[in-house]
Protein backbone atom coordinates (compact mmCIF):
# COMPACT_ATOMS: atom_id res chain seq x y z
CA UNK A 1 0.00 0.00 0.00
CA UNK A 2 2.77 2.40 0.96
CA UNK A 3 4.56 1.63 -2.33
CA UNK A 4 1.41 2.40 -4.30
CA UNK A 5 0.98 5.73 -2.49
CA UNK A 6 4.63 6.67 -3.06
CA UNK A 7 4.30 5.77 -6.75
CA UNK A 8 1.17 7.90 -7.09
CA UNK A 9 2.94 10.85 -5.44
CA UNK A 10 5.93 10.44 -7.74
CA UNK A 11 3.73 10.39 -10.85
CA UNK A 12 1.85 13.48 -9.66
CA UNK A 13 5.07 15.38 -9.02
CA UNK A 14 6.38 14.45 -12.47
CA UNK A 15 3.16 15.61 -14.13
CA UNK A 16 3.31 18.94 -12.33
CA UNK A 17 6.95 19.35 -13.27
CA UNK A 18 6.47 18.83 -17.00
CA UNK A 19 3.10 20.48 -17.57
CA UNK A 20 4.31 24.13 -17.53
CA UNK A 21 6.61 23.53 -20.49
CA UNK A 22 4.47 21.09 -22.46
CA UNK A 23 4.79 22.09 -26.11
CA UNK A 24 1.92 22.65 -28.47
CA UNK A 25 4.60 21.91 -31.07
CA UNK A 26 3.03 23.23 -34.21
CA UNK A 27 -0.18 25.27 -34.02
CA UNK A 28 1.37 28.39 -35.63
CA UNK A 29 0.65 28.67 -39.34
CA UNK A 30 2.35 30.83 -41.94
CA UNK A 31 0.41 31.17 -45.18
CA UNK A 32 1.14 30.52 -47.94
CA UNK A 33 3.25 27.49 -47.11
CA UNK A 34 4.37 24.31 -48.80
CA UNK A 35 1.93 21.44 -48.70
CA UNK A 36 4.27 18.66 -49.66
CA UNK A 37 7.56 17.77 -47.98
CA UNK A 38 10.24 18.88 -48.53
CA UNK A 39 9.41 21.72 -50.91
CA UNK A 40 7.87 24.84 -49.32
CA UNK A 41 6.08 27.38 -51.51
CA UNK A 42 8.29 29.93 -53.22
CA UNK A 43 7.51 33.64 -53.09
CA UNK A 44 9.70 36.27 -54.67
CA UNK A 45 11.02 39.08 -52.51
CA UNK A 46 9.34 41.16 -51.18
CA UNK A 47 7.11 38.33 -49.94
CA UNK A 48 3.78 38.83 -48.14
CA UNK A 49 2.72 36.26 -45.53
CA UNK A 50 -0.22 35.72 -43.15
CA UNK A 51 0.38 34.30 -39.69
CA UNK A 52 -2.07 32.90 -37.11
CA UNK A 53 -2.62 29.94 -34.81
CA UNK A 54 -4.90 27.08 -35.75
CA UNK A 55 -8.45 27.05 -34.33
CA UNK A 56 -7.28 24.39 -31.86
CA UNK A 57 -4.27 26.46 -30.77
CA UNK A 58 -3.85 28.92 -27.92
CA UNK A 59 -2.83 32.55 -28.26
CA UNK A 60 0.96 32.57 -28.56
CA UNK A 61 2.96 35.28 -26.80
CA UNK A 62 6.43 36.72 -27.49
CA UNK A 63 6.46 35.85 -31.20
CA UNK A 64 9.91 35.43 -32.77
CA UNK A 65 10.79 34.96 -36.41
CA UNK A 66 13.36 32.41 -37.52
CA UNK A 67 15.02 32.86 -40.91
CA UNK A 68 17.18 30.06 -42.33
CA UNK A 69 19.17 30.46 -45.52
CA UNK A 70 21.63 28.45 -47.56
CA UNK A 71 25.36 29.07 -47.56
CA UNK A 72 25.21 30.57 -51.06
CA UNK A 73 22.34 32.83 -50.02
CA UNK A 74 24.29 34.15 -47.07
CA UNK A 75 27.41 34.98 -49.08
CA UNK A 76 25.28 36.52 -51.81
CA UNK A 77 23.26 38.66 -49.38
CA UNK A 78 22.88 42.30 -50.42
CA UNK A 79 22.16 44.70 -47.56
CA UNK A 80 19.87 43.57 -44.72
CA UNK A 81 16.82 41.31 -44.53
CA UNK A 82 13.85 43.50 -43.61
CA UNK A 83 10.62 42.36 -41.96
CA UNK A 84 7.67 44.72 -41.60
CA UNK A 85 4.15 44.42 -40.19
CA UNK A 86 1.35 46.72 -39.11
CA UNK A 87 2.83 48.86 -36.35
CA UNK A 88 6.49 47.92 -36.65
CA UNK A 89 9.50 46.52 -38.46
CA UNK A 90 12.81 44.84 -37.79
CA UNK A 91 15.85 43.85 -39.81
CA UNK A 92 18.77 41.44 -39.75
CA UNK A 93 22.24 42.32 -40.99
CA UNK A 94 24.55 39.63 -42.33
CA UNK A 95 26.40 39.83 -38.99
CA UNK A 96 23.17 38.76 -37.22
CA UNK A 97 23.16 35.38 -38.96
CA UNK A 98 24.84 32.38 -37.31
CA UNK A 99 26.36 29.44 -39.17
CA UNK A 100 25.49 25.88 -38.05
CA UNK A 101 26.24 22.52 -39.64
CA UNK A 102 24.64 20.08 -37.19
CA UNK A 103 22.25 19.79 -34.25
CA UNK A 104 19.13 21.89 -33.75
CA UNK A 105 18.13 25.56 -33.89
CA UNK A 106 17.45 27.64 -31.93
CA UNK A 107 20.00 25.86 -29.69
CA UNK A 108 18.49 27.07 -26.39
CA UNK A 109 15.45 28.75 -24.86
CA UNK A 110 13.00 26.22 -26.29
CA UNK A 111 11.40 22.96 -25.32
CA UNK A 112 13.23 20.15 -27.18
CA UNK A 113 10.28 19.32 -29.47
CA UNK A 114 10.12 22.87 -30.80
CA UNK A 115 13.65 23.05 -32.23
CA UNK A 116 14.39 22.53 -35.91
CA UNK A 117 16.86 19.86 -36.99
CA UNK A 118 19.64 21.22 -39.20
CA UNK A 119 19.67 18.17 -41.47
CA UNK A 120 15.93 18.62 -42.11
CA UNK A 121 16.44 22.31 -42.89
CA UNK A 122 19.05 21.34 -45.48
CA UNK A 123 16.47 19.08 -47.13
CA UNK A 124 14.02 21.97 -47.29
CA UNK A 125 16.65 24.27 -48.78
CA UNK A 126 17.74 21.48 -51.14
CA UNK A 127 21.45 21.96 -50.48
CA UNK A 128 24.23 19.36 -49.96
CA UNK A 129 24.55 17.88 -46.47
CA UNK A 130 28.17 19.05 -46.39
CA UNK A 131 27.17 22.71 -46.34
CA UNK A 132 26.31 24.81 -43.28
CA UNK A 133 23.09 26.79 -43.04
CA UNK A 134 22.73 30.29 -41.61
CA UNK A 135 19.98 31.44 -39.27
CA UNK A 136 18.76 34.64 -37.61
CA UNK A 137 16.27 34.69 -34.75
CA UNK A 138 14.53 37.65 -33.14
CA UNK A 139 11.24 39.20 -31.97
CA UNK A 140 8.63 40.45 -34.43
CA UNK A 141 4.94 41.50 -34.59
CA UNK A 142 3.27 44.00 -32.28
CA UNK A 143 1.38 41.48 -30.16
CA UNK A 144 0.58 37.80 -29.72
CA UNK A 145 -0.19 35.40 -32.55
CA UNK A 146 -3.91 34.61 -32.37
CA UNK A 147 -6.51 32.90 -34.54
CA UNK A 148 -6.94 36.20 -36.40
CA UNK A 149 -4.64 36.53 -39.40
CA UNK A 150 -1.85 39.10 -39.23
CA UNK A 151 0.29 40.01 -42.23
CA UNK A 152 4.00 40.63 -42.50
CA UNK A 153 6.36 41.27 -45.38
CA UNK A 154 9.93 40.08 -45.90
CA UNK A 155 12.28 41.86 -48.29
CA UNK A 156 15.67 40.32 -48.98
CA UNK A 157 18.10 40.56 -51.86
CA UNK A 158 20.75 37.97 -52.59
CA UNK A 159 22.41 36.75 -55.76
CA UNK A 160 21.29 33.24 -54.75
CA UNK A 161 18.42 33.64 -52.30
CA UNK A 162 16.82 30.54 -50.76
CA UNK A 163 15.41 31.35 -47.32
CA UNK A 164 12.98 29.49 -45.04
CA UNK A 165 10.61 31.45 -42.80
CA UNK A 166 9.44 30.06 -39.45
CA UNK A 167 7.92 31.53 -36.28
CA UNK A 168 8.07 30.48 -32.61
CA UNK A 169 6.26 31.67 -29.49
CA UNK A 170 5.17 30.86 -25.94
CA UNK A 171 1.84 29.56 -24.66
CA UNK A 172 0.39 28.85 -21.22
CA UNK A 173 2.75 31.19 -19.37
CA UNK A 174 5.83 29.20 -20.46
CA UNK A 175 9.22 30.81 -19.88
CA UNK A 176 10.62 29.11 -23.00
CA UNK A 177 9.38 28.80 -26.56
CA UNK A 178 6.93 25.91 -26.76
CA UNK A 179 5.05 26.54 -30.00
CA UNK A 180 6.20 26.81 -33.59
CA UNK A 181 5.44 26.55 -37.28
CA UNK A 182 5.70 22.86 -38.27
CA UNK A 183 9.02 22.07 -40.01
CA UNK A 184 7.29 21.02 -43.25
CA UNK A 185 5.15 24.17 -43.52
CA UNK A 186 7.71 26.92 -43.83
CA UNK A 187 7.37 30.02 -45.94
CA UNK A 188 10.04 30.26 -48.64
CA UNK A 189 11.58 33.34 -50.28
CA UNK A 190 13.58 33.50 -53.51
CA UNK A 191 14.99 36.57 -55.29
CA UNK A 192 13.01 39.32 -56.94
CA UNK A 193 13.17 38.59 -60.69
CA UNK A 194 14.54 42.11 -61.15
CA UNK A 195 17.58 41.21 -59.05
CA UNK A 196 18.20 38.12 -61.16
CA UNK A 197 17.88 40.09 -64.41
CA UNK A 198 20.18 42.83 -63.11
CA UNK A 199 22.77 40.24 -62.11
CA UNK A 200 22.55 38.57 -65.53
CA UNK A 201 22.79 41.93 -67.26
CA UNK A 202 25.91 42.81 -65.28
CA UNK A 203 27.43 39.44 -66.13
CA UNK A 204 26.51 39.89 -69.79
CA UNK A 205 28.13 43.32 -69.91
CA UNK A 206 31.26 41.95 -68.29
CA UNK A 207 31.36 39.02 -70.73
CA UNK A 208 30.94 41.36 -73.72
CA UNK A 209 33.75 43.55 -72.46
CA UNK A 210 35.99 40.52 -71.91
CA UNK A 211 35.35 39.25 -75.46
CA UNK A 212 36.10 42.69 -76.84
CA UNK A 213 39.44 42.80 -74.97
CA UNK A 214 40.39 39.34 -76.26
CA UNK A 215 39.62 40.35 -79.86
CA UNK A 216 41.69 43.52 -79.48
CA UNK A 217 44.66 41.51 -78.26
CA UNK A 218 44.45 39.20 -81.28
CA UNK A 219 44.50 42.11 -83.76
Amino acid sequence: MKKAILLLIAVSIFALAVSPVRAETGTIRIEPHGSYYPQPIMLTSPALFNISVMPSGNSTEDPHILLVMSNASYYGLIDSVNISWTGGETSFLSSDFISVDSGYIPPSGTTPGVRYQVSSLRDHLQVPNTEPVWYAFGPFLSGPITQTNQTFTIAANSTSLRMLVYALGKTGGSDVFNNRVPPTRAGFVVPDPGIILATLASFGAFATFAIYRIKRRKQ
